[in-house]
């Protein structure tokens, strides 16, 4: 046997008390994780203190120098050691660690710092002088004189230096880079009146990625502005307002239509009391709250807002502060699913305008071919010579056939039809896109994505007013479980029932399956009860069954739908048009993919040159 290998002792250890520099080292260890983390802290502090413009300068993504410069309410000399001082802060007033309204309340970050790298702080309070103050790798050095206005400078040289086995687990200057100028841009949403600026000056460059000035305007409006900004411009052009309110909880902040979704979550900006947060919870709440809407590979965009009592969440479970606690986490889900859900349903039919310009665009690539030989041809003409036959090839115009499908007379006139949101059919082509105009704009629509959103919403909604039909088992499916799995799902039983699914307790290491829902037929009823405990035991809830039905009504209606190759007379096209137009959601199929694309007439006209 390798004694060595099942750390077997033979002598007694003996207990010993770390020294400072180790204790500060270990907390470096969970504060500082990478320099955008010390990059948040230092940023954090700033805000704390009442500043109004903050800026960062930061060199070799972080690891060499971190700069950051505020106009805050600064510290005195005296407050200058303790601040480098583990777990002494002017944050917290009081032992209540359920009342805090600030981001820092630790007192860990600015030693945790010190201990790692070569810390300077430049500092000058309201009513006193300016003072600075060095720590290296643990080190303080004594408080000297200094020239400065009211705020602090502090400057971070050499992260890790004092660690440099941490040195190695950094990844590039350009994602290092990429992470600060993620934290600064998140927390600038969550603060529109400061002013926010980083710049890169390595290698004694000067280089700007960051820039806003602080917003003006109401609190609404300067939150638009920030977002706009920071995000994409077109971010809240296709997105839903939110808002919402329940027992001592606020929801606000704008949640993207389904068809502006990303391939990641970077578009994904969450907090709370101000606070961005990775909360596995409210991900997992935005995750479901899209989930009749997204392909798998796809993400919401959101920017949401969670106000609450600070004594309903707890922010102190990690040194980092990302993570936090709710008192009653089930409410908050709740709040944010059915918000989110509400809010995308008074959209209606509206389908994000960036699938239009996308469109557009790949239209205007394809016409540069075209353009060109035109222009080239053109500029023959000048120079004497004819313009060739050929110039769009050898096809002949004598006979112009029209695409398969059917349209209607285009001189009829119906302004009322046209006053409608999808407009009124004017034809079908290919036996799948229909053609509709309103007063400014062409529709194409997909039919069958279209039918296949509608079928389904009615489906849900018959479903829902009927409850979900169960079928007995004719031989109740035993499953033994442990102790505490069971404690889970009995706890969940009255939920489980309304999805279909009846079970109760079969002994002291069992559960008894009854009845399951009709629509999933015969399945693997162990694998669906193991799945539902695997999402009680990672996010305190279950939606496996409820996404199985959900799946199933899904399926149905893509079969039930109009299938493409149909044809439709002008009475169909206008009936499914206006079923889309009062059926939430329709603006999108059931993966994820617009139902129609509107082009505006000012753009097409673009693409022809007639503007």
């Amino acid at each position: 046997m390798n004694v060595e290998k099942y750390k077997i002792q033979h002598d007694q250890p003996v207990i010993k008390q770390l020294d400072e520099a180790a204790i500060n080292r270990i907390a470096a260890g969970e504060v500082i994780e990478r320099p955008s983390s010390a990059v948040k802290e230092l940023i954090e502090n700033s805000i704390d203190a009442g500043s109004k413009s903050i800026f960062v300068d930061v060199a070799d993504g972080g690891k060499t120098l971190i700069r950051v410069t505020d106009d805050g309410c600064g510290m005195t000399p005296t407050d200058l050691p303790l601040a480098v001082s583990r777990h002494a802060t002017s944050k917290l007033n009081s032992d209540d660690l359920f009342n805090i309204s600030t981001f820092g309340f630790r007192g860990e970050a600015l030693p945790s710092l010190g201990a790692v790298s070569r810390l300077n702080i430049k500092t000058k309070g309201m009513e006193t002088e300016a003072a600075e103050l060095s720590v290296d790798a643990g080190l303080i050095s004594k408080i000297k004189p200094v020239a400065l206005n009211q705020g602090s400078v502090i400057e971070l040289r050499d992260l890790f230096y004092a660690t440099p086995a941490r040195l190695k687990f950094l990844r590039t200057d350009r994602t290092e880079l990429q992470e600060i100028n993620k934290i600064i841009k998140s927390l600038s949403i969550a603060y529109p009146y400061i002013s926010f600026k980083l710049r890169d000056i390595s290698h004694n460059k000067d280089r700007v990625l960051f820039d806003t000035i602080s917003e003006s305007g109401s609190p609404d409006v300067a939150l638009k502005q920030r977002i706009s900004k920071v995000l994409d411009a077109s971010f809240i052009e296709n997105s839903c307002a939110v808002g919402a309110g329940r027992e001592n909880l606020k929801l606000s902040g704008f949640a993207a239509l389904p068809t502006f979704s990303r391939g990641s979550t970077n578009l994904q900006h969450i907090f709370i009391n101000q606070r961005p947060v990775k909360d596995k919870i409210l991900i997992g709440a935005v995750k479901a709250a899209y989930s009749d809407f997204l392909a798998k590979d796809r993400y919401p965009a959101v920017v949401l807002f969670l106000e609450c009592n600070p004594h309903f969440v707890d922010v102190n479970v990690h040194p980092s502060k990302l993570e936090v606690r709710f008192r009653e986490p089930g409410v908050v889900r709740g709040l944010v699913i059915s918000t989110i859900r509400h809010s995308l349903a008074e959209a209606g039919h509206r389908a994000s305008s960036t699938i239009a310009n996308t469109a557009l665009g790949a239209m205007k690539e394809n016409n540069s071919f075209s353009k060109s030989l035109y222009q080239s041809s053109l500029n023959k003409n000048r120079s004497g010579n004819p313009i060739p036959d050929n110039i769009f090839g050898s096809q002949q115009f004598e006979v112009l056939e029209t695409p398969s499908g059917s349209f209607t007379d285009n001189d009829r006139k119906d302004e009322v039809s046209l006053q409608f949101p999808l407009g009124t059919a004017r034809g079908q082509v290919h036996e799948n896109y229909i053609i509709a105009q309103t007063d400014d704009s062409v529709v194409i629509v997909d039919q069958h994505a279209a039918h296949e959103r509608l079928v389904y919403e009615e489906l849900k909604k018959q479903t829902a007013a009927s409850g979900v039909t169960r079928q007995v088992l004719l031989i109740p499916e035993i499953i033994e479980l442990s102790n505490s799995d069971i404690t889970s799902l009995i706890t969940e039983k009255e939920q489980l029932l309304k999805s279909g699914l009846v079970l109760e307790e079969f002994g002291e290491n069992a559960i008894i399956v009854h009845e399951t829902p009709a629509l999933l037929g015969d399945f693997n009823v162990k694998s669906l009860i193991l799945d539902i405990l695997d999402e009680l035991s990672s996010s305190g809830n279950s939606k496996k069954l409820e996404e199985e039905i959900a799946s199933i009504l899904s399926r149905k209606a893509c079969h039930g739908s109009i299938r493409s190759g149909r044809r439709l007379n002008q009475e169909e096209m206008n009936a499914l048009l206006r079923e889309m137009e009062v059926t939430p959601y329709s603006g999108q199929c059931n993966h994820g993919r617009p139902t129609y694309i509107e082009l505006k007439l000012k753009d097409i006209e673009k693409l022809f040159g007639r503007t």
